[in-house]
């Protein structure tokens, strides 16, 4: 009996679906099956600890919180956070990432990276308390900001007025998150060869020349990566607003989404709008997502 043969790429793709088995299993486990159960639970008047059997409401859920001022809130709320610290996350860590690759000494480069990356390493809830602390009417939030102003003795009222808050979970994201993607952007610098700027520079081409003719073309993929994840992280934000609300702040200024989620399914009990609400938070994230592929499609960069 002639035995079969199996070609080496028909072996590689078996070895390669056998490696990709764990992580769809997980994926599937921690991802698809919970937004499958939200979908299924948002259908439902189901609360937390009751023994009653919930009772199936179709798109009732839905019409309640699109006609809820406290949900449009959210909304507003989550998009106001998003655009206040998305864009500065993605500019800022652009150009301290060019700037730490030009640096000529490895050792103050390095010192640049550890740095900006330490905060990134610090739990949400940490990070937090510490600009809990930071933001007190004593603390070095308000002696900073009057040091740059001179303004001796004024209190800023980080946790207490209504736009002053918004700023502040802004501040915790931005110094929180920036160093995770400006080491993102330094890995897309570091993999563009030197050759091009030479060659640019043969040809008389200035820094800043380079920089929009080769540098931002070329770095277009990490461009959109970073875009997303940081939009991504923006828009599922939560500890730091549950534990200023906690700490005193006013919770309408900074009611996102998730945090209205936590309060809707954990405190009032009400697991089917809250399951809802993540269905709506989970399109608006893919719609974003896809948004931005769209946009940013383009032929692939080669060097």
């Amino acid at each position: 009996m002639k035995r079969k043969y199996i070609g080496i790429e028909r072996k590689e793709a078996r070895w390669g679906f056998a490696f990709t088995v764990p992580a769809i299993l997980f994926f599937s486990l921690f991802s698809f099956y919970p937004i499958l159960n939200a979908l299924y639970t948002s259908m439902f008047d189901k609360r937390v600890l009751s023994l009653a059997a919930p009772k199936f409401m179709g798109f009732g859920n839905y019409s309640y919180i699109f006609t809820s001022p406290d949900f449009w809130n959210s909304i507003r709320a989550t998009f106001v956070f998003t655009l206040g610290t998305f864009l500065p996350i993605v500019i800022f860590s652009l150009m301290l990432a060019v700037f730490m690759v030009n640096l000529k000494s490895n050792k103050v480069r390095g010192f640049f990276q550890i740095a900006y990356y330490t905060p990134a390493v610090i739990s949400s809830v940490v990070a937090a308390a510490i600009w809990l602390i930071m933001f007190d009417p004593r603390g070095l939030g308000n002696q900073w900001l009057n040091a740059l102003l001179r303004t001796p003795g004024v209190d800023r009222k980080w946790l207490a007025d209504a736009t002053m808050v918004q700023v502040s979970t802004m501040v915790v994201y931005f110094w929180k998150y920036i160093g995770y993607f400006v080491v993102l952007f330094i890995t897309g610098l570091s993999a563009i060869p030197p050759a091009i700027y030479e060659a640019a520079t043969i040809d008389g081409s200035s820094k800043w020349q380079a920089f929009w003719r080769i540098t931002l073309p070329l770095l277009k993929p990490t461009v959109v990566l970073v875009s997303i994840m940081a939009m991504l992280q923006c828009l599922k934000t939560f500890s730091t607003q549950y534990l200023f609300v906690q700490g005193g702040a006013p919770r309408a200024p900074i009611n996102v989404i998730t945090l209205n989620i936590y309060t809707t399914g954990i405190r009032n009990q009400r697991i089917g709008r809250a399951s809802a609400m993540s269905i709506v938070l989970f399109l608006i994230m893919l719609l974003f997502t896809w948004m931005q592929f769209r946009f940013s499609k383009s032929e692939e960069v080669e060097y």
